[in-house]
């Protein structure tokens, strides 16, 4: 008998895309603690990026600071640092007036032996690709998306919607916030993207799925998805993080 013995691999790339004056997106990764972060900030003037980069900051610190501490079960790891990268955007904003009502979303990924666990607030998203197939993981916290859901809208609809981009949750706008926190096994070869919707926004799933699919190197396909965006519009900041599940069969 047999089983897997994982490691990992990834690449990320950001960018303001052709549209934007500057990037609000934020990234930050540990292939060591096992810990990947995308976060798409909003807000006037640089309070998107000061609360994407906080909430980067502080899910990378406290995840990984708790990396292997058996004493802690990881979804309460990552359940405490989304409220302390909440709590932090939060008072951020009610201390200096011109970072009012800043925010960001956050979608992430965490990994403990052969088990994910992917974690999101707002609309950024997190998909897998297996043998071939691209699979949506996390689910949006949008107005349309949400509607979709319920059956009230099409997903051309919510696609054309002028309310597309309205998102019902996300870090640092309230003083509490709930993230959905999703469970996966993992396969070796199994290929994670985390992104902002300056992907999606432009890129639909089934051309990301055939970008993914090539035989590149990691940091190859994240410039082809940013690409992709940017020649379809690059009306949003873009920003692609992929983790590859690598290993390889050991005896018992």
């Amino acid at each position: 008998m047999s089983t897997a013995r994982f490691h990992f691999a990834a690449a990320a790339l950001t960018d303001r895309g052709c549209k934007r004056p500057s990037n609000e997106d934020a990234f930050g990764f540990s292939v060591e603690h096992g810990v990947f972060l995308v976060c798409d900030g909003m807000g006037g003037a640089a309070a998107g990026e000061i609360a994407s980069s906080v909430a980067v900051d502080e899910v990378l610190n406290l995840v990984s600071d708790h990396a292997g501490n058996p004493a802690k079960p990881l979804e309460q790891v990552l359940e405490e640092a989304i409220r302390a990268a909440n709590a932090a955007i939060y008072s951020g904003a009610q201390k200096d007036e011109q970072l009012s009502g800043m925010g960001t979303t956050l979608v992430g990924l965490a990994v403990e032996e052969s088990r994910i666990l992917v974690f999101n607030v707002g609309d950024s998203r997190c998909y897998r690709l297996r043998n071939s197939r691209l699979e949506q993981i996390s689910l949006d916290h949008s107005l349309v998306e949400e509607q979709v859901r319920m059956g009230r809208m099409s997903h051309t609809e919510a696609l054309r919607s002028p309310i597309r981009n309205v998102i019902t949750r996300a870090l640092g706008t309230q003083t509490s916030v709930t993230p959905d926190l999703f469970e996966l096994d993992v396969e070796v070869g199994d290929l994670f993207l985390l992104c902002s919707d300056g992907l999606t926004g432009e890129v639909p799933d089934r051309q990301i799925e055939s970008l993914l699919a090539a035989d590149l190197p990691l940091e190859e396909l994240c410039a082809r998805l940013v690409d992709a965006a940017k020649k379809a519009g690059g009306h949003d900041n873009v920003t692609c993080l992929l983790v590859r599940a690598e290993g390889e069969s050991v005896a018992e």
